[in-house]
């Protein structure tokens, strides 16, 4: 029997199947497919920019090159000063004519995003600090606007319930909501989780992942800025604003193995985690520098994550699944994604010459071609999984607890301060485990 092969190498029926495991068929553009190129016959896309730091501009980017029709249209920050370096980088871009953002649509402060969505935009690419995620979401389905949601989609369990109900709502409306668990556009990575999908691997029974990194950067205090200012310019460390480095970053290893166990939530969790390298000094806020937890499914499967951000250290973020006819490597930096029976023969690999484009650029690909052809994606069902999954692992790290995941979707713990303002605000102290609560 003879196989079909595309351009790439890949075979067309691993083609399908990887269309099909994620839900997709533009992952691969623009290598194979192509952004959307029709030129000034498009009918304008306009596209409101919430947040407007490195990821924001990153996804704004991706946006004007993914439809030729897309035009930056309006942005919100709660800094002003970041909504200027942000568009000033799209000056010398080569669709700097699309990017159309006079000052009376540029929208400051904590509720500037509801007047950026309110603009008469199509599309909102949600970027700011993820505290702030689940209220910008809502704001964004009640208007009906198309969604570009990155990850994470909250911070805590009411942030958690929230997201549940817009990405309910989002379908409900026919809105497409795309997250930026970007791994899961992604060729290489679609393709080994649809011969996962087609049991090359038998039945996956553990999996480990890592997201060995180090420290991010700081903002030092300057005079006049508020608690409230000096926290948010630094998000990244104040687990209010991110979620914790377990919650922020390795959340896209947490992503994997969702997509590994089939979306299906864990029972529980335990771990551990702390803050062993982490400067004393306030531009580190509370969050923690080193985590591992285990999740334990009903059936006795079991997932283990480790990170951490310490400097100079050893670096590794890659991914290793046993199933019941042998194991996968996948380092997706590589890449390289190879199965392999009890014996070390090669069951699967991905081929050297296969597709390997931008994942981050295929996110906006299949989101402005689904809006063009009138097709609806909605990725939330399984985001707000991976998504909890991590938060889930916080709790248990923090609290020293074993912790189920009824505990962690029923918590009524809010880490939401009491109001918006710039003005005094109380640090946040570590947590210390046997003494957190899971509340």
């Amino acid at each position: 029997m003879t196989t079909e092969q595309t351009s790439g190498g890949i075979t067309r029926r691993d083609f399908v199947a990887i269309s099909s495991a994620a839900g997709m068929a533009a992952f691969i553009a623009p290598s194979v497919l192509g952004a959307q190129d029709t030129g000034s016959s498009l009918k304008p896309l306009k596209v409101a920019l919430i947040g407007c730091g490195g990821r924001g501009s990153g996804a704004a980017n991706q946006a004007l090159k993914a439809d030729k029709g897309v035009i930056l249209w309006a942005v919100a920050d709660v800094f002003p000063d970041r909504m200027d370096s942000c568009l000033k980088q799209f000056e010398k871009h080569p669709s700097k004519d699309r990017v159309q953002v006079p000052a009376e649509r540029r929208f400051s402060g904590f509720d500037g995003y509801k007047q950026a969505i309110a603009s008469g935009v199509d599309v909102v690419l949600l970027c700011s600090a993820p505290h702030f995620r689940p209220m910008h979401l809502a704001e964004a389905v009640a208007a009906g606007k198309h969604i570009f949601c990155e990850k994470p989609m909250f911070v805590d369990a009411p942030g958690y319930r929230s997201v549940v109900e817009s990405a309910k709502a989002a379908k409900a409306k026919n809105i497409n909501l795309m997250s930026g668990f970007c791994w899961r556009r992604s060729a290489p990575e679609a393709a080994t989780f649809a011969q996962l999908e087609k049991g090359t691997l038998g039945t996956p029974m553990a999996m480990y992942g890592c997201y060995y990194t180090g420290p991010l950067g700081t903002n030092k205090r300057q005079p006049g800025w508020s608690d409230m200012e000096f926290q948010v310019r630094n998000w990244q460390h104040f687990t209010w604003l991110s979620g914790d480095q377990m919650v922020e970053q390795a959340v896209h290893s947490v992503d994997k193995i969702n997509w590994c166990f089939r979306n299906e939530p864990p029972k529980s969790a335990v771990g551990m985690g702390g803050r062993q390298l982490r400067e004393a000094m306030p531009e580190r806020g509370d969050v923690y520098d080193h985590f591992a937890i285990v999740y334990e499914w009903a059936d006795g499967r079991r997932a283990f994550l480790n990170c951490r951000q310490e400097p100079d250290c050893y670096f590794e973020n890659t991914d290793w699944i046993a199933g019941t006819k042998g194991q996968c490597f996948i380092n997706g930096w590589g890449p390289t994604h190879v199965m392999k029976d009890p014996a070390g023969n090669v069951l699967w690999e991905y081929p050297a010459d296969a597709p390997k484009s931008d994942m981050y650029q295929n996110e906006h690909n299949e989101l402005f071609q689904a809006i063009r052809d009138g097709k609806v994606i909605n990725d939330g069902e399984w985001m707000v999984v991976s998504n909890m999954m991590a938060v889930l692992g916080r709790m248990a790290a923090y609290s020293g607890q074993q912790v189920t995941w009824e505990q962690a979707i029923t918590s009524t713990e809010s880490l939401s301060p009491k109001q918006y303002i710039m003005g005094p605000l109380e640090m946040p102290i570590e947590k210390k485990p046997g003494q957190y609560k899971v509340v």
